[in-house]
């Protein structure tokens, strides 16, 4: 695989075209690497958003049923 990186960069300087070629290189390496990334941060907050949800239904209803009311109404 690397001599055939390395033979395709000895034609493209041969060509004359090598600057090119390494502009659609660098351009395609940080579009999938900036892809990922945000598609990595985007989904650890989906997760935390999850996480936290249940846990706050799941906290909220055994607070219902073991604690009174915050407002006392009787007055």
């Amino acid at each position: 695989m690397g001599l055939l990186i390395l033979v395709l960069l000895i034609l493209a300087a041969a060509f004359g075209v090598l600057g090119a070629v390494l502009k659609a290189t660098v351009f395609l390496v940080l579009t999938v690497l900036l892809t990922v990334s945000v598609l990595a941060v985007v989904g650890w907050y989906a997760l935390r958003w999850q996480v936290r949800r249940v846990t706050r239904d799941l906290v909220g209803r055994r607070d219902e049923r073991d604690l009174p009311p915050p407002v006392d109404d009787r007055y």
